[in-house]
C-alpha cells in the first residue's frame, strides 16, 4: 500500500485534502503500535504522520504540557520527568499485545483509542486530561479546539470527542494536556486471596478515605492476588499502607515498593500477561459491583488468561473471537450495563464480528451524523470502528 508521509500539519491537511477531491480514503499511522486494534481498514494508502512530533510548549508551573502528535510517550515522560512530573492517566503501551515494539507508542495513538491504565480509578481516563488539540478534518480542514488553560471549558469540547475515536473523525496533529506531579512514593499491598474474596478486598479498599490509585487482580495456578496501590509524600504512604495492613490484617498480605510497585501495575495495564499473543482477546467493563458475577458468566472451558483492573470495572479476558462469544459477553453488558470489545483477534474476526458493543439506533444515528460533519466522504480511517463509519 502507497505511503503519504507529511512533515508538517499543513503537508497533512493537504494531503487529506488531495484524498477527498479524488475519494482515495487514508489509513492513518504514526508509531503503528495499535494497527491491529479495531476493524480492518478499507484504504488505499498509507497516512503516515510520525514526523508530527517534538515538544511544542510545556508550562511546568501550570501543570500544561502541549505536544505534536506523533510524539512517542516514552519521550513525553522523560521530559515530565524531569520537572517530576507525569501524565496523570498512566497511559499504556499496548504494542506487544499487537506483536509491535514496546516503547514505540505515541501520544496521538493513546489518545484515539483512549488507553489509559489502572490509575484511571484515581485520576480518570485520557479524555480528562485533554484540554485542548489540533486535527484535521475529512475535508482537509485545520480545527483548533479546547486551549492551553485548564479552565478554558468554554463551547462545544471537542478534543474529548476525538479521545477514543480512532481516527475515524480527524487527523490529531496536537494535543495539549494537564499533567500531575509526580508522586515522592508509591507503595502496593499485594494480597494473596481467591478471585471472589479478592473482587471484595479491592471494593472495600476503594470505599477507604485513602484516594487508592490502583485496584486490580491477577490470577495464579492456585491462589491469585490483589494489588492495592497508594502513593503520595513518603510519610501519608507509611500511613495509607499500615492503614491497610490493619484493614486486612486477617489476610495474607506483603507490601511491595519502589520499581516492584511500579512494575505491577504497569504490566497489568499494558496487558503484559496476554503479550505472548496464544489467545484472542476481550475488554469487558462492567459495574465493579457485578464483576464476580459478571467473570462467572464470561468464563468458560476455553477461558485462556485473564485479569482484573479498576477494581473489577474491567475484566481482561482470553476468550475465543466468534460469534457465540460476542453474544454470551454482550447479552451479560445487557445485563450488568458497560460493554465488551474484542480488542485483539485474527484479519478475518475483525472484519466480520462486531468489536464494539453494538450501538442503539439512536446512537447510530448520532454516530452517523458526527462522521458526516467531520469526515463526510468517508476518507479517515472508515470501518476502523463500525462498518460504514
Amino acid at each position: 500500500m502507497p505511503s503519504v508521509s507529511p512533515l508538517n500539519e499543513a503537508e497533512a491537511a493537504d494531503a487529506v485534502r488531495e484524498a477527498a477531491q479524488t475519494n482515495s480514503p487514508f489509513e492513518i499511522v504514526a508509531g503503528g503500535t495499535k494497527r491491529d486494534y479495531g476493524r480492518p481498514v478499507t484504504a488505499e494508502a498509507v497516512l503516515d504522520v510520525s514526523a508530527l512530533s517534538g515538544i511544542v510548549k510545556y508550562e511546568p508551573e501550570e501543570l500544561v504540557l502541549t505536544v505534536r502528535a506523533a510524539t512517542p510517550i516514552s519521550e513525553i515522560n522523560a521530559v515530565l520527568a524531569e520537572k517530576k512530573q507525569m501524565l496523570g492517566f498512566e497511559p499504556c503501551d499496548w504494542g506487544p499485545l499487537f506483536g509491535a515494539q514496546a516503547g514505540r507508542a505515541t501520544l496521538g495513538g493513546v489518545v484515539a483509542t483512549n488507553a489509559c491504565g489502572s490509575r484511571r480509578v484515581k485520576a480518570g481516563a485520557v479524555r480528562d486530561h485533554v484540554i485542548g488539540c489540533r486535527f484535521v478534518n475529512g475535508k482537509g480542514e485545520v480545527i483548533k479546539a479546547g486551549g492551553h488553560v485548564i479552565k478554558n471549558v468554554t463551547g462545544f469540547d471537542l478534543p474529548k470527542l476525538m479521545c477514543g475515536a480512532f481516527g475515524t473523525l480527524g487527523v490529531l496533529t496536537e494535543i495539549t494536556l494537564r499533567v500531575s506531579p509526580l508522586p515522592e512514593r508509591v507503595a502496593v499491598l499485594a494480597i494473596t486471596c481467591e478471585p471472589e474474596t479478592g473482587f471484595r478486598l479491592l471494593r472495600e479498599a476503594a470505599k477507604l478515605p485513602l484516594d487508592v490509585s490502583g485496584l486490580a487482580y491477577v490470577p495464579a495456578e492456585r491462589l491469585g492476588t490483589s494489588y492495592i496501590r497508594v502513593e503520595g509524600a513518603q510519610t501519608a504512604v507509611a500511613q495509607k499502607l499500615a492503614e491497610l495492613q490493619k484493614r486486612f490484617a486477617g489476610q495474607s498480605g506483603k507490601p511491595l515498593d519502589g520499581a516492584a510497585a511500579q512494575e505491577c501495575f504497569r504490566a497489568i495495564g499494558d496487558g503484559a500477561s496476554f503479550a505472548d499473543g496464544r489467545s484472542d482477546l476481550w475488554r469487558l467493563c462492567v459495574p465493579a459491583t457485578s464483576a464476580p458475577e459478571a467473570l462467572l458468566a464470561a468464563r468458560t472451558e476455553k477461558t485462556g488468561p485473564w485479569c482484573a483492573d479498576w477494581a473489577g470495572g474491567l475484566l481482561w479476558l482470553g476468550l475465543p473471537a466468534d460469534a457465540d462469544t460476542a453474544m454470551r459477553l454482550r447479552s451479560l453488558t445487557a445485563r450488568f450495563g458497560g460493554h465488551a470489545t474484542l480488542m485483539r483477534a485474527g484479519p478475518e474476526a475483525r472484519a466480520e464480528l462486531a468489536l464494539f458493543e453494538p450501538e442503539t439506533k439512536t446512537r447510530a444515528a448520532i454516530t452517523q451524523s458526527v462522521k458526516a460533519a467531520f469526515d463526510p466522504k468517508h476518507i479517515l480511517n472508515p470501518g476502523r470502528m463500525f462498518e460504514g463509519i
